[in-house]
């Protein structure tokens, strides 16, 4: 898979829109040879089964419902496994079918294999190329990012990510260690619009917080808010919001994210910024798989606090460091999560995904 990810990103970042719907092609990877469930776990080993409902498998019989986040409900992850020493399934080389639930084995390991799973995650850039045209590619990145997040989610302590970039397939893997897995997380649904009302301060601390400490440095993050005293929101040194700029953002942010209207009412709108214009391959894959895995946690966060929630990954224009007066093209926003006080009770979205 070969793609110039400076140019596809510097295209995306523009106003063009993209063209007419194409077909999406196949939902899932056609993976060779017979398809086999997922054993249950004896004791002491790592328990896949869960991990991989937990994490990746689709919930409901069209494959949209999924416990990561995806633009468009389209879902181009595809997800090979490195079975080692310690798992419920024997060791070797899967492919992963979410919708089914399935594993189809595609050969042996190497020997000296570590102990446990290696969650290794690439692209169908058809999927989401299908509706997003050029715009596919910062949201594969984010998808790819959503993905891991929800997988280092479910393992828990074992899991160590790698997001760091490079310039080859798999674009992140995630390797969990035998051991149990973390508790059941909050089940993720992107709240339909509007997402009206004001998230109360300890929550958007905590929010914030999550995005910051998951995003390890690579990318700076604010809150937008409106009310009384509109502005933008950073974390201060002691954990609280400190005032990063004056005025009423939301509006803007609703014309850079692709003229989604309801974004100017939204209750806060978290942003992950930075990426400038001169960045190279690896640091736009590192920036975008980064800014997915963190609005993931940064979502699960929100839920546990009782807001609605909705991640937004398609921007056009949106330079927030030259709005702010600094230099332009080197302040980018990547990802963002529109944020409510409260959902609206009894109501669902058809495509539970990223807007």
């Amino acid at each position: 898979m070969t793609v110039d990810l400076v140019t596809a990103l510097a295209r995306a970042r523009t106003p063009e829109p993209p063209g007419p719907d194409t077909p999406a092609g196949p939902p899932v990877r056609p993976w060779p040879g017979p398809a086999h469930p997922v054993p249950a776990a004896r004791p002491g080993e790592l328990d896949l089964d869960r991990l991989l409902r937990l994490s990746l498998a689709a919930q409901d019989g069209t494959g949209r419902l999924r416990p990561a986040a995806s633009a468009g409900a389209l879902h181009p992850v595809d997800t090979t496994l490195t079975v080692g020493p310690g798992c419920s399934l024997p060791s070797g080389r899967y492919g992963y079918d979410p919708l089914r639930h399935r594993v189809h084995r595609l050969g042996p390991v190497a020997e000296g294999t570590r102990p446990g799973v290696a969650v290794a995650l690439s692209v169908t850039p058809r999927r989401t190329r299908s509706h997003y045209g050029h715009r596919a590619w910062p949201l594969l990145l984010l998808d790819t990012g959503h993905a891991a997040g929800a997988v280092w989610r479910a393992a828990g302590e074992s899991a160590e990510a790698d997001l760091d970039g490079g310039t080859g397939d798999p674009l992140a893997t995630v390797h969990i260690a035998p051991g149990p897995l973390a508790e059941e997380p909050p089940d993720r649904r992107s709240a339909p619009p509007p997402l009206r009302g004001r998230p109360a301060h300890d929550a958007l601390c905590a929010v914030l917080a999550t995005a910051v400490e998951a995003g390890g440095g690579e990318l700076s993050w604010c809150v937008a808010v409106g009310g009384p005293r509109p502005g933008l929101l950073e974390q201060a040194p002691d954990g609280t919001l400190r005032r990063l700029a004056a005025g009423e953002a939301r509006p803007t942010l609703a014309v850079w994210a692709a003229g989604q209207a309801w974004l100017a009412e939204a209750g806060a709108v978290l942003l992950a910024h930075g990426c400038p214009a001169d960045a190279d391959a690896p640091r736009i894959r590192r920036a975008h798989l980064r800014a997915g895995s963190a609005v993931h946690l940064a979502h699960l966060t929100a839920l546990r606090h009782g807001l609605a929630a909705r991640p937004v990954g398609s921007w056009q224009r949106a330079d927030l460091g030259a709005a702010l007066g600094a230099a332009p093209g080197r302040d980018w926003i990547v990802h963002g999560l529109a944020l409510g006080a409260r959902p609206t009770p009894g109501t669902t979205h058809p495509e539970e995904g990223t807007s």
